[in-house]
């Protein structure tokens, strides 16, 4: 069971997410590498916000892999690099989320493993 909170004595969300979401009882947990803005073929899009897009399709087909869904999601961290718009951001992750809100952090780092990387997407799922 997943029992989503925002404690009272701690700020609201800053964004669509919830600060903190239990596990309880005999729930499968999936854990996934970071996933990076790469299609089935290898190739990386130019565009920070395209690698955003094939990032979460791959955190998507890793979940339908294990039986799941994007409603699984207990745990989402984003890693980016370089300038992104952060309005068209919110506005894909709300499109793809679909008015799930798991736990999230986003941090902007200086690079990634491969200087063409612009995005990586860690995930945790329960179901």
């Amino acid at each position: 069971m997943k029992q989503p909170r925002n404690p009272r004595d701690v700020h609201p969300p800053l964004a669509d997410y919830t600060h903190q979401i239990e596990l309880s009882d005999a729930e499968r947990l999936l854990v996934l590498s970071g996933q990076v803005g790469a299609h089935p073929d290898g190739s990386v899009p130019s565009d920070p916000l395209d690698q955003l897009e094939v990032a979460w399709d791959n955190v998507e087909r890793n979940l339908q892999a294990a039986g799941m869904q994007v409603e699984d999601l207990v745990k989402v961290t984003f890693y980016l690099v370089g300038d992104m718009d952060a309005g068209r951001r919110r506005d894909l992750l709300a499109r793809r989320l679909g008015g799930h809100q798991p736990c999230m952090t986003l941090l902007f780092v200086a690079a990634l493993a491969a200087p063409h990387l612009k995005v990586e997407i860690d995930a945790w799922a329960s179901a």
